[in-house]
């Protein structure tokens, strides 16, 4: 029977039949296919149903094991007896029944004794187990015959035990007893139905070695006992000394260390320094590098152990890749082809399914199922995300939530929000049961903004932020968003302490009695809008009565922005106008950007806009209907706000430096940033400053909010508009934008830093930036070249006299790049 799919053994049975997982380099099935030849079976039939090509494709007809093989492939589950009454057609005579997917050595050919002697109509193998709760009970009388059966019984019930093996001899006349195409166990209903009929049913306590391989810890325990010598297989192989057996064609440095029991398959290289302690099976074609530490690990066929690799009780499937300084700790176990970066570590009982990859130097401390891989950290650009319901769980989401609580004071209050979609509000539930069970209180503004998110986290009852929402461009991925009690996101050294006790599950935990609790913001709404009307002169922009269209994209802007509007005089038409409730929304800002543009040359408004469904960044039209480009919108705002409050403006250093020509023509300054969005909040709220730009176009208006905000971003420009008097349009006209193109290069993580150093080395002696990644000065231009943060890939900006000449600058710093990665 070899048509088990061995749910248990996953990963290592996600893509074979659990008959085929190797067991001392050769299959299960392989071992009891020879058990059976050496016992004088001869003509087998198997009975196949996950996976049959391949167990058909390894085996043939037999004839290379010395015994003769047929196959019947069921199409749907039938069951132990159902399976064997399907190949009824090769049983017309005496035949025994064992499973393709165990590990045993012992006598056959006295069951088969025993059955004739006694006359029976089927006999049952038996055997002793230290813990028979998770098998079936055979309780037997003094003379053999079975009194009862007990399927997985609980200890009251168990009188002894003696379990099945299912190896079982049986006359052909048993199969009457198995009805047709249906779910028929043996256990279950034919065996009870024989003996209820009184036919010969007796039980025979086999002697030797029988191991039902099913669960991984028995995986590992069953090369334990084949290298022991405690179950009798052929361990394939030359023996160089008591329990140590080579493969042909391995190659061990004279330095490696090979303390055993321990099995090195065929065509092996163990590299010097390398230490195979006990227990420790390698496959075919597996490679180990220097100083590698490998105990009571299997490692299966053509996997590569980089450098200084650790493993401890772990298993690692086929082709599997381990880099530089790999670390797994017991009950680890890799499917097939499972990349783990370098300096990876994976926590005890990680499963990592197949054709997974982690990132370099990641902690993982779940099992790794359907995501793409393990993150570096816990952390990503803007917080901690994940596809929703996959990568990040409502389980991982009350983790995260629990690790932030417990770096907070015990009865703390945040202010939480999400956005409209069911991710988002399932996992900002999960949150919140972890922020309470840490002690710690909610305010729930349930849907809202993130800038109105932000801005009640500064209040002095907060203790900070938390908002839940889709990524603005990934409807699949859900993103955690922390704020500290300025309202800006919480900084690497916050982000370290969270990371740190998420890995090791150390959360507070509070007693029933100081459990958190759930409120709700008092008017939190109507207090952002009027400390955003108190930052500009409502009465100049009312004179001026605009006329706006405004695209909410059905986002929580929609809930505030039109008591705000009103109170500036403006004439709105709004698009989109309410806050949606029937899940993720479709967020097309091109598409949004040019109906509004129809619009505004139908309505002959001033201008028009598109407000992100997160309530952070917008699109500007002009009153021609011109969709302004993120470069031109920074221009617009850094011209206006520096010729008319002067003080300080903060870019990016990918930021064009005809963005600070304007600065500085119109007498402010210019502070220079990194490209994370975090980096600009902080220079944001520097004293001074007046405007700050994000690398994506996003604005801040620090005398309101040290944040990305659409809103705040929509009325100051009205207020400038005011001031200056002209059109919108007209002032666009007469801006001078740069010529800053930007493109990527693929590299991977282990390699990053030998790019940079090789950059360095190149451009050595040149006027350099090192604020953020590279930033070289060149002739009448710059080239920035900056990896990223999570992406395996390598950014290059650049700028010159003339777009040809930027994009010969990029292009001449790509090709470096991609010369260095090779």
């Amino acid at each position: 029977m070899a048509g088990g799919e061995g749910t248990r053994l996953r990963p290592l049975t996600s893509r074979l039949p659990k008959p085929m997982i190797p067991v001392a380099n050769r299959p299960m099935m392989f071992h009891v296919v020879d058990l059976l030849r050496r016992s004088g079976f001869d003509d087998i039939v198997v009975t196949l149903a996950f996976l049959p090509d391949a167990i058909q494709n390894y085996f043939g007809d037999g004839s290379e094991f010395e015994v003769s093989m047929t196959y019947t492939v069921e199409e749907r589950p039938l069951g132990t007896a159902g399976s064997v009454a399907f190949a009824r057609e090769h049983l017309d005579e005496r035949f025994l029944v064992i499973s393709g997917d165990v590990l045993t050595d012992i006598d056959l050919g006295a069951i088969v004794a025993d059955h004739v002697e006694r006359g029976a109509v089927a006999t049952i193998g038996l055997t002793p187990v230290e813990n028979p709760l998770e098998f079936g009970i055979v309780i037997t009388r003094d003379d053999g015959s079975i009194e009862r059966f007990l399927e997985k019984p609980t200890w009251g019930q168990v009188f002894t035990d003696t379990i099945n093996t299912g190896i079982y001899v049986l006359e052909p006349e048993v199969l009457d007893f198995v009805e047709p195409d249906r779910q028929v166990d043996f256990s279950g209903e034919v065996f009870p139905r024989l003996l209820d009929e009184g036919r010969p049913l007796f039980g025979s306590v086999l002697q030797g070695y029988w191991e039902d391989v099913g669960t991984l810890e028995a995986y590992l325990r069953a090369h334990k006992d084949v290298l022991d010598r405690a179950v009798e297989v052929d361990i394939p192989g030359f023996a160089i000394r008591e329990g140590v057996y080579v493969g042909e064609g391995a190659d061990i440095h004279p330095n490696a260390r090979i303390e055993g029991p321990a099995i090195i398959g065929d065509n092996c290289r163990i590299g010097p320094g390398v230490r195979l302690g006990e227990y420790t099976v390698l496959g075919s074609s597996v490679r180990v590098r220097t100083d590698g530490d490998l105990e009571r690990t299997v490692v299966h066929d053509h996997s590569f152990l980089g450098s200084a690799v650790r493993l401890r009780g772990t298993v690692v499937g086929r082709s599997c890749d381990l880099r530089k300084g790999v670390r797994c700790e017991p009950g680890v176990v890799l499917g097939d082809d499972v990349f783990l970066g370098e300096g990876a570590v994976l926590a005890p009982d990680v499963k990592v399914f197949p054709q997974k990859s982690v990132e370099a130097h990641s902690i993982v401390n779940s099992s790794i199922v359907y995501e793409t891989g393990g993150s570096r950290n816990l952390f990503g650009r803007v917080g901690v995300s994940g596809l929703a319901n996959v990568d990040l769980t409502p389980e991982r989401a009350t983790k995260v939530a629990m690790s932030w609580a417990s770096t907070l004071e015990q009865d703390a209050t945040v202010v939480i929000s999400r956005d409209t979609s069911r991710s988002a509000r399932m996992l900002k539930r999960a949150a919140m049961a972890g922020l309470n069970a840490s002690g710690v209180n909610v305010l729930d503004l349930e849907v809202g903004s993130v800038p109105l998110t932000r801005f009640l986290a500064r209040t002095p009852r907060a203790a900070g932020g938390l908002s839940v929402r889709l990524e603005r461009d990934d409807p699949d991925t859900v993103v955690m968003r922390f704020f500290d009690t300025r309202g800006i996101d919480i900084d690497e050294g916050t982000q370290r302490k969270i990371e740190r006790v998420f890995q090791r599950e150390d959360f507070r935990r509070a007693m029933p009695s100081e459990i958190g609790d759930i409120g709700v913001p008092p008017r939190g709404l109507e207090a952002y809008a009027v400390a955003l009307e108190s930052t500009i002169d409502v009465a100049t922009v009312a004179k001026q009565r605009f006329k706006i269209v405004i695209d909410y994209s059905y986002g929580s802007a929609s809930l505030m922005m039109p008591a705000v509007l009103s109170k500036l005089g403006a004439e709105v038409l709004a698009v989109n106008p309410y806050v949606s409730t029937s899940g993720a929304i479709e967020y097309d800002p091109a598409v949004q950007a040019a109906a509004v543009a129809d619009l505004v040359r139908a309505s002959g408004a001033g201008l028009g806009a598109v407000i992100d469904p997160h309530g952070e960044h917008i699109v500007f039209v002009d009153d021609d209907g011109t969709v302004l480009s993120t470069e031109q919108t920074v221009a617009l705002f850094v011209e206006l706000l520096s010729r008319q409050r002067g003080g300080t403006v903060a870019l990016t250093v990918a930021a064009s430096t005809t963005l600070a020509d304007i600065a500085t023509g119109n007498g402010a300054s210019v502070v220079w940033t990194k490209t994370s969005t975090a980096s600009v909040q902080e220079a944001a709220a520097a004293p001074g400053v007046t405007f700050a730009a994000g690398l994506d176009g996003g604005l801040v208006m620090p005398d309101f909010l040290t944040a990305f905000d659409a809103a705040a971003a929509l009325v100051r420009l009205l207020e400038l508009l005011a001031r200056d008097g002209r059109s919108l349009s007209e002032i666009v006209g007469e801006l001078t934008t740069g010529h800053v193109v930007h493109d990527t290069v693929r590299t991977p993580s282990d390699v990053k830093g030998a790019v940079m150093r090789q950059v360095m080395e190149q451009t050595a002696g040149a006027e350099t930036d090192l604020i953020d990644g590279v930033r070289v000065q060149q002739d009448g231009g710059w080239v920035l070249v900056l990896p990223d943060p999570e992406e395996p890939v390598t950014h290059v900006w650049a700028e010159g006299r003339s777009g040809r000449e930027s994009r010969r600058l990029l292009q001449e710093y790509v090709r470096r790049i991609r010369q260095a990665v090779r």
